[in-house]
This record gives C-alpha cells, sequence and structure tokens, in this order.
C-alpha cells in the first residue's frame, strides 16, 4: 500500500518512452492512480492489459484510440478503456493524463 497523503512536490517521475514520464501517485490491491506527463508528439502506443482503466485529461490534447475508435479529447475530457480493449494515445498538445487502474498495476511498481 502506498502512502495515505500525496503531496505533489515529492512525487517522483520516471522515464517510461520517450517524451513520456510516470509517476505513481496512490494504490492498494484494488485500484492505483498514476499521473502521465507527455510532451507535444509523444505516443502512448496501443496496448492492452486485464485492467480496466479510466484516464481524465488534466491538460493538453490528445488524440485517443479505443477498441479501433479514434476521438480527440481535450483538458477536462474523460475516456474508459475496458478490461483487455486495445487503446493508446497520441499527444496533440503537452499535457497530462491521470490514469485511474482497477485493480492496480503490478508491473508499474
Amino acid at each position: 500500500m502506498s502512502n495515505v497523503f500525496i503531496e505533489n512536490e515529492i512525487v517522483a517521475w520516471t522515464k517510461v518512452a520517450p517524451g513520456i514520464e510516470r509517476s505513481i501517485l496512490a494504490y492498494d490491491d484494488s485500484l492505483m492512480l498514476v499521473k502521465v506527463k507527455f510532451d507535444k508528439e509523444a505516443i502512448g502506443v496501443l496496448h492492452q492489459h486485464p485492467h480496466v482503466q479510466i484516464s481524465y485529461i488534466e491538460s493538453g490534447l490528445f488524440e485517443v484510440e479505443i477498441g479501433g475508435e479514434k476521438k480527440v479529447m481535450k483538458s477536462g475530457d474523460t475516456f474508459y478503456a475496458p478490461s483487455n480493449v486495445w487503446h493508446g494515445v497520441v499527444c496533440l498538445e503537452k499535457g497530462v493524463l491521470l490514469d485511474s487502474f482497477s485493480p492496480m498495476r503490478k508491473d508499474f511498481i
């Protein structure tokens, strides 16, 4: 289990792909919250996983693909990626996603 209080100033970042950094904010076995920063034109490649994912676009502009359907989404929008459905993003304007996963992503720890 992660800390109960997470202050933004002490959050550690990990580079996960060109132009993409990830920070694990909080988690337990059933739920995880992750902040992901994208540079313009960075690509969150199409992938799938058994976890249910809900992502909130904190800032920026993203082309989101879920299950073969694409949509451009902006700050304040949310998308849902069901379990084992292919999904990914292309960052059109520098931005940040808040990704929640259920259950937590053990591969991120």
